[in-house]
């Protein structure tokens, strides 16, 4: 494509896999089917629309086009561009963050033409009238697993995510802990980078103490183009996080059609979940909540079964992908015609 017709620009500027790349690759390719847009940086996958940052940077003054920062370096980057090099560009910022920002992300806000919530309550602490739009997954990558002839020999529980403790990994442990012992044909699995080497020993010893170390599995992070697979492989995803500005986990395990249990009134959890339905929701920060959210599900194979399908429509007619794009290529296009 000729960078003269390029019309919207979403810059990754950070080159560790983060939810944040996991979006910008997820809807930058269906939103580019109608919309010239490209993402741009380092660490996106080679099936997402992209040109060189460089390119970017250097793009003609012919007319204006959109700069859809996700980041605090994106949005500095995206203030450059316009008020010192004189690009000509819109400058959308989305934000996750259900925190009040402090004074640096402040002021770059400040700058952007129009803001981006991803749900209620990161729009409740961001100034003006941000739109809102959710994250969604593409259905045709997130998938159920095909149906099996015979039920497999072992069923397999899992926590997504960095291991830490705003991520509820503590949580997750200290339920399955209570829980194992009384399901002996279910495992545990744990996929996350850790970031405290002395968090995930105190981990392992709980799970020593419990008498469950063999059956709560620690894996190591995985890439964004197997985590279908890894959803699939599991029959209940929990997600204890005690914080998340979105949180695509309950979101991706429910278009692959396995239940999941979330922390209430976290990011995006309780539009996610159906509660009793869907999954369930438990306390924050409570792994007793959480084990009574999570037996029935381990105990009733029908229940599952049927949380399961229910989650995937649901999943479907409300965060899908095309929803996402199409959401925000219409307020790229209502930008633009502002000029």
């Amino acid at each position: 494509m000729d960078p003269s017709e390029i019309a919207v620009i979403a810059p990754n500027l950070k080159r560790r896999l983060s939810g944040v790349t996991a979006t910008t690759s997820a809807v930058v390719p269906v939103q580019a089917l109608s919309l010239n847009v490209r993402a741009t940086g380092p660490g996106l996958p080679p099936n997402v629309p992209q040109i060189p940052l460089w390119q970017a940077i250097l793009m003609p003054r012919d007319r204006w086009r959109v700069w859809h920062a996700r980041r605090n370096n994106e949005m500095m980057l995206g203030v450059f561009l316009r008020y010192v090099l004189r690009r000509k560009y819109k400058l959308i910022f989305t934000s996750s963050s259900p925190r009040e920002r402090g004074g640096l992300t402040k002021w770059l806000v400040a700058k952007m033409d129009h803001l981006i919530a991803t749900n209620a309550l990161n729009a409740a602490v961001m100034p003006g009238a941000p739109s809102i739009v959710p994250h969604g997954v593409d259905p045709a990558v997130f998938t159920p697993r095909a149906a099996e002839k015979a039920p497999r020999a072992r069923k397999s529980i899992g926590c997504i995510g960095r291991i830490r403790p705003k991520k509820g990994t503590a949580e997750f442990v200290r339920a399955m802990c209570l829980l194992l012992p009384e399901f002996e044909g279910w495992d545990a699995h744990i996929f996350g980078r850790v970031d405290d080497d002395a968090y995930e020993k105190a981990l392992r010893a709980m799970c020593e103490k419990a008498g469950v170390a063999d059956r709560v599995i620690f894996h190591a992070p995985r890439p964004i183009e197997e985590m279908p697979d890894i959803y699939r492989s599991l029959d209940i995803v929990v997600a204890p996080s005690h914080l998340e500005g979105f949180g695509l986990t309950p979101i991706e395990a429910g278009a692959c059609g396995v239940p999941c249990i979330a922390s209430r009134g976290v990011g995006c959890f309780d539009e996610a979940i159906i509660a009793g339905k869907t999954g369930d929701l438990a306390a924050v920060g409570d792994a007793d909540s959480f084990a009574r959210a999570i037996r029935p599900f381990m105990a009733d194979d029908k229940l599952r079964q049927s949380a399961g399908k229910m989650a995937r429509d649901h999943i479907v007619s409300n965060f899908s992908i095309a929803i996402e794009a199409a959401a925000l290529n219409d307020v790229y296009k209502r930008l633009l015609a502002n000029g």
